[in-house]
């Protein structure tokens, strides 16, 4: 069962001290087009270029647009029986999860040559990095801290929200020191501090996607981007036919 963050005050039993999860609205600030066939589970902008990989077997991919022109370009497709999942950049090279295969697809930034496969136990939900380690959730209230040469787990952060153990932790955005974290079946992104595992922050992004926009295909939010130079905060979704910058207000 998901755990919703709410807005109950609690004593947290990591920090040991009352944790009050504040709760933000947003503002949208501009709207993107968005691939509607694109079932999004990791997104990371880097040097103006929008990195995204996707789901489904049979068609998990991993590509980019360029945000200046608007050119997409898969440079990678999944083996059929492979559901793709988050995905991170780090140094030159593109990390990308498989969600119960065990394997993770590392590539050559530069030229997108596939250049190993390694395995992990469990599952494969959301990536992203600090500059220096690779941060994977898999469903479960712990975040890995894993060493991006080895996937050696350095240690686990316990994730909880008022108090209580918050799974399905989902897709991960490294946003100025703090995890930002999609929570599966929610229209809330939790901000997470990585070193208590404490949620400080819940984003309430309800009714972000117009219910114009809204398909039988269209799934749940999920993809969290962050544009680092000019403090832009993208989000989307599985599915969804569009991606949005947004300000927590």
């Amino acid at each position: 069962m998901v755990v919703s963050c709410g807005n109950r005050r609690v004593k947290s039993s990591s920090a040991r001290t009352i944790t009050y999860a504040q709760v933000a609205d947003f503002e949208v600030v501009n709207v993107l087009e968005h691939q509607r066939d694109a079932y999004t589970q990791g997104l990371q902008f880097v040097d103006g270029v929008m990195w995204e990989g996707t789901g489904e077997y049979g068609s998990s991919r991993l590509q980019y647009t360029d945000m200046a022109t608007g050119k997409s370009c898969v440079v990678a497709k999944l083996p059929n029986d492979h559901f793709g999942e988050g995905i991170t950049l780090l140094g030159d090279k593109i990390y990308q999860l498989t969600w119960q295969n065990h394997i993770m697809h590392i590539y050559d930034r530069t030229t997108y040559r596939k250049l190993a496969t390694k395995t992990y136990k469990g599952e494969g939900w959301g990536l992203t990095t600090d500059g220096q380690m690779l941060y994977m959730s898999d469903g479960t209230p712990d975040i890995r801290v894993l060493d991006p040469a080895t996937l050696e787990v350095k240690r686990r952060i316990a994730v909880t929200c008022n108090g209580e153990s918050l799974p399905y932790l989902n897709e991960l955005e490294w946003i100025e020191g703090k995890i930002w974290a999609n929570v599966y079946t929610l229209d809330q992104i939790v901000v997470i501090n990585p070193e208590s595992g404490v949620v400080e922050k819940i984003v309430n992004l309800r009714g972000l996607l117009p219910q114009s926009e809204v398909t039988a295909t269209t799934d749940v939010l999920n993809g969290i981007a962050y544009d680092e130079e000019n403090k832009r905060i993208f989000v989307t979704g599985k599915n969804w036919s569009k991606m949005f910058e947004i300000r927590v207000l």
